[in-house]
């Protein structure tokens, strides 16, 4: 390998190693989407399992309420759903793409919203997000689910089953309100948690610092940021939800969309909150450590102290002259060893009167 081949190779793993330090991992690519239907009105419903995409053409022109729901997307039958319900082809481009920001759009005649739901991995802990888009026309609703292994909306599903609960008595406005409800609660469990974790740390900051507290803290860092990325512009979103003019969603359903405008801002108003309470767990952190080496300092230094006199004492009378006082004398020795004893002692005393041996409490201890 030539020598500029081999700069060129460092450069680049360089590069890997910093770039978009907070990007998302790959994401698992479905090679199956799982497709569900539900057909309803205010005395009947109807729940179907499409085999074939085809089987969902036949409610677009039903005078009862549709929601047409995808676990995984497959472009293919997204394609086909979509172009059947006149959907756009700029709406049909966002549910593709991933990573997209939270945002609201009115289209030839639909509504699509398109959220982020936040999950927290019980097996790691770490927040992770999932990309939802819905789509509301008349007398119908498409939500695009990004995972085909996480389903959220089974709430609303059994409260679809019962008769007299609001999903069935209201429109589709409802429905739609009803799913982006769903997902901005869930805003609120994650946040709960990470204020959990956030007192959990805070404690084991006061009693010991490791460097398993420090690589939580940094993990919790790079929550906040993906939380705040996600909620921001779900308070742009609601709010707009919240002054809509469409046709599509009527104005007895305006009011709920307020309360999910209060319940993003109060997301939102916590991020920031936890936001500054992570910085001051860094600054304890590192002050903690800093006070845990100022003790180590100060021991070792004590201990220099002491022992000094006596190391000054051996290296007196340990020089190679015929003629050192007391060398010959009968109890010499043991003068010596006394001296070397007696000066430490000395010095310990004032030490203590000084206070150098008064460690200061530390919280969630008590003083001896």
């Amino acid at each position: 390998m030539t020598y500029r081949n081999l700069l060129r190779n460092l450069a680049k793993q360089k590069t890997r190693a910093v770039i978009k330090p907070y990007e998302q991992p790959a994401k698992k690519t479905y090679l199956t989407a799982h497709i569900s239907v539900f057909d309803y009105d205010t005395n009947n419903i109807k729940h179907h399992k499409p085999t074939s995409i085809q089987e969902c053409f036949d409610f677009k022109h039903s005078s009862t309420i549709t929601w047409i729901n995808m676990d995984g997307l497959d472009k293919e039958q997204m394609e086909e759903i979509c172009n059947h319900y006149n959907i756009h082809w700029l709406i049909q481009e966002d549910v593709m793409s991933r990573g997209q920001r939270p945002k609201v759009d009115e289209i030839e005649g639909v509504v699509y919203c398109l959220l982020n739901m936040l999950f927290i991995n019980t097996s790691t802990g770490v927040i992770e997000e999932e990309q939802i888009s819905i789509v509301m026309g008349n007398n119908f609703v498409l939500s695009f689910q990004e995972d085909a292994e996480k389903d959220v909306f089974d709430p609303i599903r059994k409260r679809l089953h019962i008769q007299n609960s609001r999903e069935r008595e209201r429109g589709t406005d409802y429905l739609f309100y009803s799913l982006i409800d769903l997902i901005t609660d869930s805003y609120l469990g994650v946040i709960e948690n990470l204020g959990t974790q956030i007192e959990t740390i805070e404690e084991q900051i006061l009693q010991r610092t490791s460097k398993h507290t420090f690589e939580r803290i940094s993990q919790l860092r790079k929550d906040i940021i993906l939380l705040k990325r996600n909620i921001a512009p779900a308070k742009d979103v609601a709010a707009s939800l919240n002054r809509t003019e469409s046709e599509l969603i009527q104005e007895r359903t305006t009011k709920y969309f307020k309360d999910v405008y209060d319940h993003v801002v109060q997301a939102n108003d916590l991020i920031d909150n936890y936001r500054d309470l992570i910085i001051g767990l860094q600054d304890m952190y590192v002050n903690n450590i800093n006070l845990r080496m100022n003790e180590v300092m100060k021991t070792l230094a004590i201990i220099t102290a002491i022992m000094a006199p006596a190391t000054v004492i051996g290296g007196v009378f340990g020089m190679n002259f015929d003629i050192i006082p007391y060398a010959h004398h009968a109890y010499g020795f043991y003068g010596t060893i006394a001296v070397m004893i007696i000066i430490p002692i000395l010095m310990i005393i004032w030490f203590y009167r000084r206070g150098w041996f008064q460690n200061e409490a530390r919280p969630g201890r008590k003083e001896d």
